[in-house]
């Protein structure tokens, strides 16, 4: 079997095995213009789901408008439909001008992180209004083997309990379901797929990452001596105990509704308002 056909079959059998979506489902792959999500969209498409993209402009300068400009190209090519939306267009600004007012303010969550909060809500908010069944990600064996060990590092179990190729542990309608059809491929696999079929693409690293928690763990993970086996040995062994982290540390609050935008949240005020809190409207950038 070559390399193409392997590596879509098994992309396809995580799909069917762990129940990620059927042909009924209306799909949307939440794209950042990179390798994994690009390959996501593009095997899925192939593989005749319904299926459309969904980019959130972060407006990092040439490195948004690349991937923007990239995307866009590729769903013309392919006649996928792309919505679109941003950070200034939800929050009033864009995400470095979020980062600086929030420090002034001395809220100093690093980039990664306050990234991670603002996107993970306009996922759900976006993906439950456009009436999708199921959000994919491009997230990758390498990301959920780093994701393993930077929970159990920090000992922040309840987050190791959302893990696994459906990701979250709630079952709620206000939640559009989460789910990784890359979750068994190496993320040089995913870069040589991607490669072969030449998709135009940026392939540096966003240049906020900088000196993240993560980046050192992907760093210490990828010089280990067989880090290909290493890697697959840590997500298949945690797969073996998952359901016991989540019956131990799986969400235990009731979900409200966010008394301020309504989203759920296991808190009266949801961790994106009580950021968004912070930002002065009346002063744009």
């Amino acid at each position: 079997m070559s390399f193409i056909n392997e590596f879509e079959e098994k992309v396809k059998n995580t799909i069917k095995e762990y129940k990620l979506f059927t042909k009924k489902d209306k799909v949307l792959v939440a794209c950042s213009g990179g390798k994994d999500s690009t390959t996501a969209l593009y095997i899925i498409h192939k593989l005749g789901y319904d299926v459309e993209a969904l980019i959130i402009d972060l407006e990092i300068g040439d490195y948004s408008k690349e991937n923007i400009f990239n995307l866009r190209n590729f769903c013309r090519k392919y006649k996928i439909k792309l919505n679109e939306s941003s950070f200034r267009e939800e929050f009033g600004y864009r995400k470095c001008d979020i980062e600086k007012i929030l420090k002034s303010k001395g809220v100093n969550l690093n980039s990664c992180a306050l990234c991670g909060v603002l996107r993970r809500y306009m996922l759900n908010k976006l993906s439950r209004k456009l009436g999708f069944d199921v959000v994919v990600t491009g997230h990758n064996m390498d990301d959920e083997a780093q994701a393993i060990l930077m929970n159990f590092f920090r000992n922040t179990m309840s987050l190791q309990a959302r893990l696994g190729p459906k990701s979250g542990v709630i079952k709620d309608k206000r939640f559009v379901p989460r789910v990784k059809p890359l979750y068994f491929c190496l993320e040089e696999y995913v870069k040589k797929y991607a490669q072969i079929h030449k998709f135009e693409l940026v392939y540096y690293k966003c240049p906020c990452i900088r000196d993240s928690f993560r980046n050192k763990i992907k760093e210490t993970l990828n010089s280990l001596i067989k880090s290909r086996k290493l890697k697959e040995n840590i997500v298949c062994n945690f797969l073996d105990i998952l359901p016991l982290i989540r019956a131990k540390f799986g969400a235990k609050k009731e979900i409200l509704s966010c008394s301020k935008c309504g989203e759920p949240t296991s808190e009266k005020v949801c961790s994106t308002c009580n950021l968004v809190e912070n930002l002065d409207n009346d002063k744009k950038l």
